[in-house]
């Protein structure tokens, strides 16, 4: 396990999670350093399956639904999948208010997310 920040990085059964401890993600400076790490992870590691974990979080901006989405794009553009898990129900109306629950798929906690990124995918 990495400790990057606010960040926690994890890799389980190929699997990568990240894990946020901070209550707010809002701060301009916080967020570029997430993204430029989350950048440089997907770029050393190239990983194909991640999960992202809010269970802390009760708050971000709207800069951290660009970056989710960024994220998504890039995994997805090398054939992977991000999904969250964790979430705060005042979070995830940000998410149907902007479509992007749509988007992402959302589990209950980090178990249930790592199982259903276990299961082969539907071709």
């Amino acid at each position: 396990m990495e400790h990057r920040g606010v960040m926690e990085i994890d890799v389980r059964d190929g699997i990568t999670i990240i894990r946020f401890d901070a209550a707010a993600i809002s701060a301009v400076e916080g967020l570029e350093t997430i993204a430029h790490d989350l950048r440089q992870l997907i770029g050393q590691s190239q990983p194909t399956k991640m999960i992202v974990d809010f269970s802390h979080v009760v708050f971000f901006s709207s800069q951290m639904l660009g970056l989710l989405v960024d994220v998504w794009r890039r995994l997805k553009d090398c054939g992977g999948a991000l999904v969250i898990s964790g979430i705060n129900p005042n979070l995830t109306r940000v998410f149907r208010i902007t479509n992007l629950d749509k988007v992402f798929e959302f589990y209950p906690d980090i178990e249930s997310a790592l199982k259903a990124l276990a299961q082969p995918a539907d071709d």
